[in-house]
């Protein structure tokens, strides 16, 4: 396939001067819960570049909750590596370990045996810290609706069902957690977005965006990976099968319909200050609008960059 799998963005990535700080912390962290990254190699989890992917995508946030979201995002790919194993093949398995981390979320006690779930109730006490309880009852949702979305994946793995495109945006919706990441947003810059602007159409078509530009981006960086295991919940394959065309073709086809998502994000983007002047924010509740909707722009830049130099999806 090409390497062309560039997009264009109309904003530059950031990052914070707080990396090596968290990368040190996020050491230490693993060495914790050394037994959740105990299918991954040292050598291979280096080559991802955790740390680095937090510091651009969170470039405003201390040197502490910084550290907290490099955890968070290594949690995220240890977890779901763990599916591109045999377990992966079993949903009914995969269901009863989502099951036990959404009792976790919801206040069951994590057991001792399980990695994930000691290392989820970590992440989630300290994710939870000082929030109010709009955010916190948010925030659980997005959780939930991500573990709850494995077996799904799970199934399609098992049967071999490659999904229409409506299928697959349901469910990469969930298992790629931008929710949950965009919460982040709020809590690693201690505010919270009102919640009038945050449900307001041009905020939720942001949202809804910048969600979706990485999964489609991530599609064809992993196709290579994915394909020859067996994962059919990738938009490359659906567009080959829609077009009966070749993978570089329909890789060219999902990267195409990425960058109109670009396009239409940073359009939306001009928006906000019309749609702060019609809900008659004041200062505040605008200043928080815009780091929202600022912190959601920082996080394609960084993701974006990221996904492009990161070892984690090339082919050895």
């Amino acid at each position: 396939m090409s390497d062309c799998t560039s997009l264009e963005l109309p904003f530059p990535h950031r990052r914070s001067p707080h990396q090596a700080r968290a990368a040190a912390h996020h050491r230490l962290w693993l060495e914790r819960h050394s037994r959740l990254a105990a299918c991954t190699g040292e050598l291979t989890y280096e080559h991802w570049d955790v740390a680095e992917l937090a510091s651009i995508c969170y470039p405003e946030c201390g040197a502490e909750e910084l550290g907290l979201a490099t955890d968070l995002l290594g949690f995220y790919f240890l977890f779901d590596d763990q599916f591109d194993t045999e377990l992966g093949q079993h949903p009914s398995e995969v269901a009863r370990i989502c099951d036990r981390l959404t009792a976790v979320l919801h206040g069951g006690r994590p057991s001792p045996g399980s990695a994930a779930e000691l290392a989820f109730a970590d992440i989630w006490r300290r994710s939870r810290q000082a929030m109010p309880a709009r955010w916190l009852a948010r925030a659980s949702y997005n959780w939930e609706w991500y573990f709850a979305s494995h077996p799904a994946e799970s199934a399609g793995r098992a049967f071999a069902e490659l999904p229409d495109r409506d299928g697959y945006m349901v469910l990469r919706r969930g298992t790629a957690a931008m929710e949950t990441l965009f919460d982040m947003i709020e809590r690693l810059g201690r505010f919270e977005i009102p919640q009038t602007v945050f449900h307001h159409p041009v905020l939720r078509q942001l949202r809804q965006l910048a969600a979706d530009i990485p999964s489609l981006s991530n599609d064809v960086r992993s196709y290579p990976l994915e394909a020859p295991r067996g994962d059919v919940y990738n938009l490359v394959m659906i567009v080959q099968q829609e077009r009966s065309c070749s993978a570089e073709e329909a890789c060219a086809v999902v990267l195409g319909e990425a960058q109109l998502m670009i396009d239409r994000f940073a359009e939306l983007r001009l928006q906000l200050p019309t749609a702060y002047h019609q809900l008659e924010l004041d200062h505040e509740q605008r200043g928080a609008a815009q780091r929202y909707a600022d912190g959601m722009a920082a996080w394609l830049a960084g993701y974006l960059r990221w996904e492009g130099r990161t070892g984690r999806y090339r082919v050895s």
